[in-house]
């Protein structure tokens, strides 16, 4: 059975870059959104036995939030509890809560931020396209060559690691 951290190393392997899709008007900056972000790794997290978690919790007088990340099968995690300002305002609370989850999360995994589109066009195919590909390849259906010139070289890196794996445990 593959360990917490094995299994995390294929989910960073799979992953690659998060696109930063939305734009903060006021700072004229772009950022990826929650929602963006967890469509993105919770299917690859989830087809690794992985199950995210993410509640508020307090220590002390302090707001805090949990990120977890935990092997379903045998319970082991991993953990990261960051504590929020003391705001006051609901309001102000609700965002801070919505950039600490964001920002726990690509730390956690160590997620790359992408925002120049030209770059994302050089990474390969999509985390999407790239996952039902590698889904299929485990189940024994081959890829096409116009699907193998759009992949990255980490992308077909991983389905040629994956092939000398069946090799081995032939």
């Amino acid at each position: 059975m593959k360990t917490l951290y094995a299994k995390l190393l294929e989910v960073q392997q799979e992953i690659g870059s998060i696109k930063k899709d939305s734009v903060n008007p006021f700072f004229k900056s772009k950022y990826f959104d929650i929602n963006s972000l967890l469509e993105q790794i919770k299917p690859v997290l989830n087809s690794k036995g992985i199950l995210l978690l993410q509640g508020l919790t307090h220590e002390g007088e302090s707001l805090c939030l949990t990120t977890e990340l935990v092997e379903a099968e045998t319970g082991d995690k991993v953990t990261y509890t960051a504590v929020l300002p003391n705001l006051g305002d609901p309001q102000k609370i609700g965002s801070s809560i919505t950039y600490f989850r964001r920002y726990a999360l690509q730390a956690l995994l160590a997620l790359e931020a992408e925002d120049d589109d030209a770059n994302v066009a050089s990474q390969g195919l999509n985390t999407k396209e790239f996952a039902q590909i590698r889904n299929d390849f485990e189940k024994g259906t081959q890829y096409t060559i116009e699907q193998w010139e759009k992949m990255s070289y980490e992308q077909k890196k991983i389905l040629h690691q994956m092939k000398l794996s069946k090799k081995a445990n032939q």
